[in-house]
C-alpha cells in the first residue's frame, strides 16, 4: 500500500465517542434553533452518526509511525477533525478505499 500523504482520500471508521460528539452538536443546533437561522450562522446539521459508520476523509497532516490527522467529511454540513489516527480496520482507524 502507498504511504499516506497530505491531500489523499482515505476512509475513516467512526468511534462511539465521535458519534456522541457529532450527534450532540447537531442536537444542540436543532434545539437552539440555529439550524434554521438565515443570518449567516453556521450550525451543525446532518444525519445521525453511529459507531462503525465509514466516512471519506482527507489527510491533512502526516506524523511519524504512520499516524495521520484527518478532516472527516460527515453526511451533513460539518466535518470531524480526527487526530493521530492509525491505519487499520477497527473503529477510530483509517483505511485505503477499495480499488474498483
Amino acid at each position: 500500500m502507498p504511504e499516506p500523504t497530505i491531500g489523499r482520500t482515505v476512509l475513516y471508521r467512526a468511534t462511539e465517542y465521535d458519534a456522541q460528539q457529532i450527534n450532540k452538536r447537531r442536537k444542540d443546533a436543532y434545539q437552539s434553533g440555529t439550524d434554521t437561522e438565515e443570518d449567516g450562522t453556521i450550525a451543525h446539521v446532518g444525519n445521525q452518526v453511529s459507531e462503525g459508520q465509514v466516512f471519506p476523509a482527507t489527510v491533512v497532516r502526516v506524523w511519524s509511525g504512520g499516524l495521520v490527522n484527518l478532516q472527516v467529511h460527515m453526511d451533513g454540513n460539518d466535518v470531524l477533525w480526527a487526530t493521530s489516527r492509525a491505519e487499520g480496520e477497527d473503529v477510530g482507524n483509517w483505511a485505503w478505499p477499495e480499488v474498483q
